[in-house]
């Protein structure tokens, strides 16, 4: 899996074809909520991190873990959870997104940047 850096819309169809190639029902995805980019297709969120520190400047204070089931709408298609959110330092002690506001920025970045 090739973790690929996503700056432009892409479509919620070629999240379909990467989620049965990979894990079947899902996408995982990394959204820095500061540069408003994301990290798709790794085979963990910590690659994907690692992919937008090393290749796009991005700080772990801005970077976001959660799953995107492409078959699913409404609140469904997005799930908060992974390790990388275990961020005690930020104030987030937990595997999800804690912070509603850090929540609502996480889905108008994944809205603007992936469509129908």
């Amino acid at each position: 899996m090739e973790v690929k850096i996503i700056k432009t819309p892409i479509t919620k169809k070629y999240l379909q074809e990467l989620a049965k190639e990979g894990f079947g029902v899902l996408v995982k995805v990394v959204v820095d909520i500061e540069k408003e980019i994301l990290a798709i297709n790794g085979e963990l969120h910590a690659d994907e991190e690692t992919a937008l520190m090393e290749q796009e400047g991005s700080n772990r204070e801005h970077t976001w873990g959660i799953n995107i089931y492409p078959e699913k709408s409404g609140e469904d298609w997005i799930e908060f959870d992974s390790m990388i959110n275990l961020k005690p330092a930020f104030g987030n002690r937990s595997r999800g997104v804690t912070n509603p506001e850090i929540q609502k920025r996480i889905m108008n970045i994944v809205h603007k940047l992936i469509i129908d």
